[in-house]
């Protein structure tokens, strides 16, 4: 990755700082769940089905986690500058 913070080694750093990663993040989710939902939402038990649902839920679920700590850093460093 290009920025300094996604450089680091610990996990926590990088989570909610990398508006690359949200990007890339936010591409995945959606075209994940267009994917899901054009191809597979008719045959919701296949193999296929429910790996491109894992794997949509995945990206989502990381892309949250990311909006919710960006969110919480902004708002810390908001309180804390006044």
């Amino acid at each position: 990755m290009t920025c300094k913070t996604c450089r680091s080694d610990i996990f926590k750093q990088k989570l909610g700082r990398c508006t690359r990663c949200m990007k890339q993040l936010t591409f995945l989710s959606i075209g994940g769940w267009l994917t899901w939902l054009e191809f597979f939402q008719m045959t919701p038990y296949k193999i296929e089905a429910i790996a491109t649902f894992m794997v949509s839920s995945a990206f989502t679920g990381l892309l949250v986690l990311h909006l919710i700590a960006m969110a919480y850093y902004r708002l810390n460093n908001t309180n804390n500058n006044k």
